[in-house]
């Protein structure tokens, strides 16, 4: 059943998001560690079902690598705590409170419970994981920054999100490999500035909400099935703009937020920094155009009592969002002026 209608699990997804803002609107380290607990405690809820082995591993999975990074936060915020004179440790200690935070993200090189966890989730449980679980962590990471760790993690996010997402087949895992690739992104905006992580942020949830809520109604789980499917032309077409969006193609709404931050770094001189992140998207447009070529282009048997159809709200719906996809060009215009 899908989770607007379940009462319980209705409680659990307002537990969730209330405590985000515990978090991110306390005044203390100790109160942004007790936002972040609750926040695991009603995750896990949502994620496991009874009936269905893979979901109730994912759960056991994300509950033991968000406890240890827990652990590690608050061992970390103690030791702020008590050990503030020694400014020698200064430096240690904010590396501890970004690695336990770029942890609890699923952040390189901390990410190997991510894509295993995607693997066992619903696809709506997929975009809370890979939208909202990364607010709180945002936000606290940007109070207390080690530029010089982060930025080595930066790189790490948009080289491991590239290749990791090369051999993969199943889609959940491809959209898991391309959140740690946007994940590196959104690390340098929100160090260049709050307002411009807001921006990069709602776009980038607002792309992949379009695609998991395509997959969700398509009922897709593997690359596979995007091209056995007899699907409608449109569909594809959808499917083509939103998977070229996302790896941030100029036309497009996904390569606003990154235009902004390859002219930041250009500006700034950050040639090398640069050079990386912009070879990086390239790997990426080239799996998704894979996919998309794939998908466009393969001659398979159509069956006449095999298609697929979407009700008509659905498909309007999905429509629209494809269309605000494409106005980028519009909004870029804008900036230019």
């Amino acid at each position: 059943m899908f989770l607007i209608f379940n009462s319980n699990k209705m409680f659990f997804l307002f537990i969730l998001i209330f405590s985000t803002f515990i978090s991110i609107s306390s005044n203390s380290w100790f109160g942004c560690w007790i936002g972040l607990e609750i926040n695991l405690l009603s995750f896990i809820p949502l994620i496991s079902h009874s009936n269905n082995l893979l979901m109730s591993e994912a759960s056991l999975k994300y509950f033991l690598t968000q406890s240890i990074a827990s652990i590690n936060f608050l061992f970390s915020i103690l030791m702020k705590m008590t050990l503030l004179k020694n400014f020698d440790l200064n430096n240690f200690l904010s590396i501890m409170i970004n690695s336990s935070l770029l942890m609890k993200m699923g952040s390189a090189p901390f990410h190997f419970w991510f894509p295993n966890i995607v693997e066992g989730m619903s696809w709506f449980n997929n975009f809370i994981l890979m939208s909202w679980q990364k607010i709180t962590p945002m936000i606290l990471l940007s109070y207390y920054m080690n530029n010089n760790f982060l930025s080595i993690m930066m790189i790490f996010n948009v080289m491991i999100g590239a290749i990791g997402g090369l051999n993969q087949t199943s889609l959940r895992k491809l959209m898991a490999y391309s959140s740690i690739n946007n994940l590196g992104w959104m690390i340098f905006a929100i160090m260049i500035s709050e307002n411009l992580w807001i921006f990069y942020f709602i776009i980038y949830s607002f792309l992949i909400s379009i695609m998991i809520f395509m997959f969700y109604t398509l009922n897709m789980f593997f690359i596979n099935q995007l091209f056995i499917n007899n699907m409608n032309s449109m569909i594809k077409i959808n499917l083509f703009i939103n998977f070229l969006s996302l790896g941030g193609l100029p036309p497009f709404i996904g390569f606003l937020p990154k235009w902004i931050i390859i002219n930041f770094l250009i500006n700034n001189k950050m040639f090398l920094l640069s050079f990386i992140f912009i070879m990086m998207s390239l790997i990426m447009l080239f799996f998704y155009i894979r996919i998309i070529y794939s998908s466009l282009m393969f001659n398979y048997i159509k069956l006449k009592w095999f298609k697929i159809y979407i009700k008509n709200n659905f498909f309007l719906f999905i429509n629209f969002l494809s269309f605000i996809s494409i106005s980028s060009i519009i909004l870029s215009t804008f900036l230019l002026f």
